[in-house]
């Protein structure tokens, strides 16, 4: 059976909001709701308050875990810091994961590169996921959305060098590419069974920049906004996106964000993820005016 990707071309918190409740999937319990908190400087990232109705709705806390690289986000200190000049402090309840040790360690049996993955230790306060995504372009995996929230996002800052290096954190900015996208794959995978199908994953195609939003200097975006996508499937999410960027023949700015992520065999990601089997590149997408 294919899986079910809803779609709608308006972008608005209220459509956000309209989108999960007709997915029908309840979150019970402790939800965490994951964000991508914005490097200080990027211009491109998803405010609080698009994310507030549904985020409230579901009467979720915001987690995030510290990068690997140097910026504003990379020591617990720096990350609250930008985690409350940037407004998430504001809105909503604030858990950074990995804000102290130690991590908490998911084992990855099936994984194809990596059979660990490292994530915050805090994690485990939470019964299910609300994976929050601005899909766009990214330096390194070619293009950012739920696999990347779920992997890296996810990962506590000595669990982002270990995806990286492939399994080598040594090898943080220097491992084999493709090795590097199927750590990826292996550590969603991870993160996805953790929840036990407790997870919901939306994508929003807004300011789609070739730049992710961890860059402190980013492009601006290059494609006109597409729209907003929910499901119960991260890799049928992603790929619906992807073929969407593709189908946008007409849009000027296309022809740049599809050398990023075919550059960077951005859907080696996608096509890992599939062969793992916790997700299916066949999807139908159901439009909602």
């Amino acid at each position: 059976m294919k899986s079910k990707v809803y779609f709608s071309k308006t972008i608005t918190p209220e459509k956000v909001l309209e989108l999960y409740k007709t997915l029908g999937k309840e979150l019970t319990g402790n939800v965490a709701v994951k964000v991508h908190s914005g490097e200080v400087g990027n211009q491109n990232f998803l405010r609080p308050d698009f994310w507030k109705p549904v985020v409230d709705y579901v009467g979720g806390t915001v987690v995030e875990c510290n990068t690997a690289y140097d910026g504003e986000r990379n020591t617990t200190k720096k990350h609250l810091k930008t985690l409350k000049t940037h407004g998430w402090n504001d809105y909503f309840k604030v858990d950074l994961l990995d804000a102290e040790g130690p991590d908490l360690e998911l084992d990855i049996p099936e994984g194809k590169q990596i059979k660990k993955n490292y994530v915050g230790k805090n994690l485990k306060n939470y019964d299910s996921l609300l994976v929050l995504s601005h899909f766009k372009g990214h330096p390194m995996g070619g293009y950012g959305g739920a696999l990347k929230q779920l992997s890296i996002g996810i990962a506590s800052s000595r669990g982002k060098a270990y995806i990286h290096g492939a399994g080598v954190p040594e090898e943080i900015w220097s491992a084999d590419h493709d090795s590097f996208l199927r750590s990826m794959a292996d550590a969603a995978s991870s993160v996805v069974k953790y929840f036990k199908g407790n997870a919901v994953y939306i994508n929003v195609m807004k300011n789609m920049s070739v730049d992710c939003d961890c860059c402190a200097v980013a492009e601006d975006p290059c494609m006109e906004d597409i729209g907003v996508l929910i499901s119960l499937d991260p890799v049928a999410i992603d790929q619906a996106c992807i073929d969407l960027v593709y189908a946008a023949t007409d849009d000027k700015g296309q022809a740049h964000l599809l050398e990023r992520i075919e550059s960077r065999h951005g859907v080696y990601t996608i096509e890992a993820a599939s062969e793992l089997g916790f997700g299916s590149r066949e999807y139908e997408l159901v439009t909602i005016d």
